[in-house]
């Protein structure tokens, strides 16, 4: 960690994100970084594939301190697959729906001027990352949580709805799903297995074989997804692991109410819930995808690690 001095940075935007927000976001950051002093040159593509160009080439360059999104998770996911593993460091002015990565490192959520004045003061740190690799050996990386379950539907669900906006659209989405709500066959290998808060009996390590049938299946760099739901409560971006949930087939009264005690972190109390930290899981679930940072990721099955000190983000100083 440590300062970086911030005189010019290529700012990636999508006008659609947060539905219509970040066109407003973008115009009060600009303006924020002006009167900083802060040069910025801001782009957007056509396509994500443009995009993901655009955000290559501002890397390659040279010329710019820093990697702005002004956007939500999916943004900033499509930065992190051009940045990881670099020098530059990416800065976030949040204006998507979720915004969990915001929410990790203590953004500004509210205020773009506050978030450009973040990113201008130039505090850096370095973070891991998951990364996920299919079958055919092609590798994705997130930031934040990587899903496959009931919680990968519920996040297909949620990007193809309009409305409402933030969690409330993950929780409706969640709502929906219920009504189709079925166990999901699935087989996990966990591998470098660790022990979790008051966790006792573990052999550091280890490897672990599950087989069988379940509702949910989270794999956490990070504590939230949905817009601040935190379905993996003790995960730590900077301890080389992935905190994995994972949730017993139920009842749609019973697995409901465990979605609710999502909201405050204690759904990790109920006996149909387990828990594991890995650095490692090989993963497939039948009749879904890898969904990570609210978008879709991969086929299954895949392989999903944490990858330590390979990210970087501009924060607010301690």
């Amino acid at each position: 960690m440590g300062f970086v001095d911030i005189g010019a940075v290529a700012m990636l935007t999508n006008p659609d994100s947060g539905h219509g927000r970040a066109r407003h976001s973008t115009e009060r950051a600009m303006a924020a970084f002006r009167d900083a002093g802060v040069e910025v040159l801001a782009f957007q593509g056509r396509t994500t594939k443009d995009s993901r160009r655009l955000t290559r080439e501002a890397v390659e360059s040279g010329r710019f301190d820093a990697i702005v999104v002004c956007g939500g998770d999916g943004m900033i996911n499509l930065v992190l697959q051009e940045t990881t593993g670099k020098k530059i460091p990416v800065g976030v002015i949040p204006a998507g729906t979720g915004n969990d990565h915001a929410r990790e490192y203590n953004l500004p959520r509210t205020s773009p001027e506050a978030a450009a004045e973040v990113i201008a003061a130039g505090f850096t740190v370095t973070t891991d990352l998951g990364r996920i690799t299919d079958s055919a050996g092609n590798e994705r990386w997130f930031g934040t949580v990587m899903t496959a379950g009931f919680d990968s539907l519920v996040s297909d669900r949620a990007n193809r709805m309009t409305w409402p906006h933030g969690s409330a659209r993950y929780n409706l989405s969640i709502a929906a799903e219920l009504v189709n709500l079925r166990p999901l066959s699935f087989s996990m290998e966990l591998h470098g297995r660790h022990a979790l808060p008051g966790e006792t009996g573990i052999v550091e390590g280890e490897s672990v074989t599950i087989r069988g049938a379940a509702m949910l299946a989270a794999f956490g760099n990070t504590r939230t997804y949905g817009g601040g739901l935190p379905v993996c409560p003790f995960a730590n971006h900077r301890d080389g692991l992935l905190d994995v949930t994972l949730v017993d087939p139920s009842g749609r009264i019973r697995f409901a109410s465990c979605m609710g005690k999502i909201i405050k972190g204690t759904h990790v109390e109920l006996p149909e819930v387990h828990s594991y930290r890995v650095r490692s899981a090989d993963v497939w679930v039948y009749g879904v995808d890898a969904y990570a940072d609210g978008e879709r990721m991969s086929q299954l099955p895949v392989t999903v690690e944490a990858v330590p000190a390979v990210g970087r983000f501009i924060v607010p100083a301690p």
